[in-house]
């Protein structure tokens, strides 16, 4: 059966936006409900500002309290060398960190052109190179900026095919503003399986247009084999205020077991981990799948 990798950022990428901080303990109870589930691989922290992101500002002390670092995955996201360094000293051995497709959202993210974010990016990969540290680069903003328009393909490969040339590990192709479908991640992973190798390129969605699932169908078929997804659809982004959120990670388990897809991770118990979520933020959460998995009255392994 094949095998796709599920990176679950809900830690990460679903938490930083919430209003509610939530502690280090709820934080790892999280951790725990969805290694229960079968999840191998997280992304669980940005060791950014805490005046900037107060969601964040335990990174070190929870990076110091993450269970058995032995067998889990766990990445962190860091901004810059600063950030790189923090994020090594508290014992991340795997780092990522964003790269946007257009000058003027890196302006407005970093206060950087793209032409520095993207010497940034390069001192942070060599840097982790030189230390034995995994490297990931968020390629972000697919097809459209909000503030410049239309963002061609081939500055996508482009980017990747430079991040590559220096040293990382991966490429995470992201669509934070949920606006891709299925005909362009067509196209575009097309292009980037012509010149550079589609094992060490995942996917990053966000379900704003309903769109998300169609979206890894279609990078699946260019041979993508790991996908970023958020437990209960946690996430968003602060330039489009209508997005409903990362890609939930049930909506995603769900289609690659009915797929024959194999991934690990138990879609029913992944219903016990949403539930721990709403517990941390106080609301409800679930993908589109979430009510089907409710009507479940039995808590048994959901198996296709």
């Amino acid at each position: 059966m094949d095998h796709v990798t599920v990176n679950e950022v809900g830690l990460r990428d679903g938490l930083q936006n919430q209003r509610v901080v939530a502690s280090t303990e709820n934080k790892l109870s999280l951790i725990n409900a969805l290694i229960a589930a079968g999840v191998r691989n997280f992304e669980v922290a940005s060791f950014v500002s805490p005046k900037a992101v107060p969601q964040m500002a335990d990174a070190s002390a929870l990076y110091n309290a993450l269970p058995s670092k032995d067998v889990i995955h766990y990445s962190a996201l860091v901004p810059n060398l600063k950030g790189y360094e923090r994020a090594v000293e508290a014992g991340a051995r795997s780092v990522a960190f964003v790269l946007a497709a257009s000058d003027t959202m890196n302006r407005k993210n970093i206060n950087m052109s793209l032409e520095q974010t993207v010497a940034a990016c390069g001192d942070v990969i060599r840097r982790a190179v030189n230390d034995g540290i995994n490297s990931r680069c968020y390629i972000s903003g697919l097809f459209i900026c909000p503030f410049e328009g239309t963002i061609p393909d081939e500055r996508i490969v482009d980017l990747a095919t430079n991040m590559f040339a220096i040293g990382v590990n991966e490429v995470i192709v992201s669509d934070p503003l949920g606006v891709a479908n299925p005909a362009r991640i067509s196209r575009l992973f097309d292009l980037l399986s012509a010149t550079l190798d589609i094992r060490d390129i995942s996917a990053h969605y966000h379900d704003t247009r309903a769109l998300g699932l169609a979206n890894v169908w279609a990078a699946l078929q260019s041979g993508v084999r790991k996908f970023d997804s958020s437990i209960g659809g946690l996430g968003g982004c602060p330039f489009a205020p209508q997005a409903s959120g990362n890609l939930a990670t049930e909506d995603l388990v769900l289609m690659l077991s009915q797929c024959g897809f194999e991934t690990g991770i138990d879609v029913g118990k992944l219903r016990e981990a949403v539930k721990v979520a709403e517990g941390i933020i106080g609301r409800s959460l679930g993908g589109r799948t979430m009510s089907w998995l409710e009507s479940r009255s039995d808590l048994l392994p959901i198996t296709f």
